[in-house]
């Protein structure tokens, strides 16, 4: 995974070919019962904005005695100038989940959730909207998969603490629930190649999630719009700063 590519300017057009790379290797690779499709979802994305300057109010404008003949009925008043500040903006942001259906029914068999920034911020109504989802698929017969390659952010809330990580895979299964199979995966490991669960009685399916990321950063030419000589958002951890200074040095791009 290539931290970069959770820059805002980035991450949003990177988070739809991923779900739409998803859809076509499974749709490649699933029995034909089956169909992965596309579902869209619209969430609202605080707007970023550059650092605020405070602003000392001008001096007030006052008499300095005390007020004579007409003047004195008139109430003596203070005049400060307003300062500037600012308030939250948002904008609607399109993302997208894949959906595995049963042909024929149309069942929801498997949702495969890839996170955004606006699920993982703690408070916001995305959050809340994404992890009240989470708990009807949870309570439901579908299969769940959490795609989080994003450091930033609140992780999702697992009761049973894992290995700390980068990222993160879970993969919840209808029939092993509450249990949950987690990917704990280091900045400079390769993504998992996972397993997708249909119905019963058939196989699951194979995800190489590490081609899948591959193939979309190659068709997205990213590599033309980023900038490795700059540090990636969020910071990196020291261990991790040290690694991916290593790697782009031996790949020519510092």
């Amino acid at each position: 995974m290539d931290p970069y590519l959770e820059a805002p300017e980035i991450w949003v057009d990177f988070h739809s070919d991923l779900a739409t790379e998803i859809r076509t290797v499974l749709n490649r690779t699933m029995p034909r019962r089956y169909i992965a499709q596309v579902s869209p979802r619209v969430v609202y994305e605080v707007v970023e904005i550059s650092e605020l300057r405070s602003a000392r109010p001008d001096v007030g404008i006052y008499s300095a005695g005390e007020p004579t003949g007409a003047a004195a009925s008139v109430a003596v008043s203070s005049t400060v100038a307003p300062v500037e500040s600012v308030i939250a903006i948002e904008e609607p942001v399109r993302y997208y989940s894949v959906e595995i259906r049963e042909v024929g029914t149309m069942r929801l068999v498997t949702v495969i959730e890839i996170l955004s920034p606006a699920n993982k911020r703690s408070g916001s109504d995305a959050r809340t909207e994404y992890l009240d989802k989470r708990r009807a698929i949870l309570r439901s017969s579908t299969h769940l998969i959490e795609v989080d390659l994003l450091r930033s952010g609140e992780r999702m809330p697992l009761e049973k603490p894992v290995p700390k990580a980068t990222y993160y895979i879970v993969l919840s299964r209808v029939q092993k629930r509450p249990r949950v199979d987690v990917w704990p995966v280091q900045l400079w490991e390769p993504l998992p190649t996972i397993p997708v669960p249909l119905l019963h009685p058939d196989p699951d399916v194979l995800l190489d999630l590490n081609g899948v990321v591959a193939s979309v950063y190659e068709r997205g030419a990213y590599d033309r719009i980023i900038d490795y000589r700059q540090p990636p958002p969020p910071p990196l951890t020291d261990e991790e700063a040290q690694w991916i200074d290593r790697w782009l040095r031996q790949k020519g791009l510092r």
